[in-house]
This record gives C-alpha cells, sequence and structure tokens, in this order.
C-alpha cells in the first residue's frame, strides 16, 4: 500500500522525497511511542510458549511476589498474600529473574534459632530435634539436619533443614518458629537477645 500511495501521490504533483520524510517521521513517532507495548507483547509471547510459570503457580519476581491469576498478552497479575493485585508489563518480567516458588513438589524448610555460649549445644540440637520427629509434615526419606550454623557475637547459631511437600512450607516453617521457643524455654536453655546499656553522666555544677 506505501509503494501504491507514493507514486499516486506524485501524479498530483507532491514531491515524493517530502512525503517519504514525512512518512518515515510518522512511522517512527509511532514505532517510538509503542516501543514498551511491543516489548510487552514479545515477552507474553515468550512466557506462553517457554512457560517459565503457569496461572496458580507463587513466584517471586522484579521485587514482587505472589501467586499468578492471569497472563495476559501484555501484562501478568499476580494476587498477593494479603489479597493485593500486582501487575507486571510482561517486558520487565521476560527479562528478568524469575523464582518460581511452585514448581516443586517438595521444599526444604530452614529455620535458625540462637541460643547463648554459656547454654549446652548438645541438649539445645536434641530439643529441637524433639520438636522435628514429633510433626507428621516431614518427609522421612530425605534427610533431617540440625548443626550449629554459626558462632556469632552475642550467640551460638542453631539451624534445623528439613523437607516437607510445597503446600505444606509454611504451615511447618511457622510451627517450628513457635515451638522450637516454646521448647527452648521449657528446656532452660537461653535464647539471648540484644541489649543497651546506657550510662548517663551527671554534669551538674561543673563549669
Amino acid at each position: 500500500y506505501v509503494l501504491l500511495f507514493i507514486p499516486i501521490v506524485s501524479t498530483l504533483e507532491m514531491l515524493p522525497t517530502k512525503l517519504v520524510t514525512s512518512f518515515g517521521t510518522v512511522t517512527l513517532s509511532v514505532g517510538l511511542a509503542l516501543q514498551g507495548s511491543l516489548a510487552n507483547f514479545a515477552g507474553g509471547v515468550l512466557i506462553l510458549i517457554f512457560k517459565p510459570f503457569k496461572v496458580g503457580d507463587y513466584i517471586v519476581a522484579c521485587g514482587d511476589e505472589g501467586t499468578v491469576v492471569g497472563i495476559d498478552v501484555f501484562y501478568t497479575k499476580l494476587a498477593t498474600v494479603d489479597n493485593k493485585m500486582i501487575v507486571i508489563p510482561n517486558g520487565t518480567l521476560a527479562n528478568s529473574s524469575v523464582k518460581n516458588v511452585s514448581a516443586m513438589d517438595i521444599r526444604r524448610v530452614d529455620v535458625q534459632v540462637g541460643i547463648s555460649y554459656e547454654s549446652d549445644i548438645t541438649a539445645a540440637k536434641k530439643v529441637l530435634m524433639g520438636i522435628i520427629d514429633k510433626n507428621d509434615n516431614i518427609l522421612r526419606d530425605k534427610p533431617v539436619n540440625v548443626f550449629v550454623a554459626s558462632l556469632d557475637a552475642s550467640q551460638v547459631t542453631l539451624e534445623t533443614r528439613v523437607w516437607v511437600s510445597a503446600d505444606k512450607y509454611w504451615d511447618t516453617k511457622w510451627a517450628f518458629t513457635e515451638q522450637y521457643k516454646l521448647a527452648l524455654d521449657e528446656a532452660g536453655i537461653e535464647i539471648p537477645f540484644n541489649q543497651l546499656s546506657v550510662t548517663i553522666k551527671n554534669t551538674q555544677g561543673q563549669q
């Protein structure tokens, strides 16, 4: 149509060079205006073809996270855990690192807890292992680890690692966080916390 349009206009004694220049300017302007939309469209096509995630998956991407509730041509929609809607352009999403939390059927639950340097490490590890043994969500055919993760400034940090099915991840993590605290308190094992000492000097009467 463009090739046909130029000779027709030239027969009307219009200058083809000026016409082509004007047409090129308009085309460039339209292209720049649609650049973002075209990038989003291309990103949407890539997502639909390669399927790094699907509707129903929980993903972390572009500084946001949530459950995928819709993959449109230009945008992907996420629903957060507190029921907010996040709309991410597909162009940005296709060029970013995406963590698909729901991709695997099982997940590892890592929980850290600190104990004081005066506490018995062996006894503390037995307490934590006792909590793990009572939890029905643990996959018994996977390794269970209870170990000293680090020696920090004011505490010895213990860490537990267990495997659960993906749908039991948060329930298990929240349960362990609470139960570890209660069990260590009951066993008389101190969980230290940061303390601040303040010294006030009396300067009254000084010149």
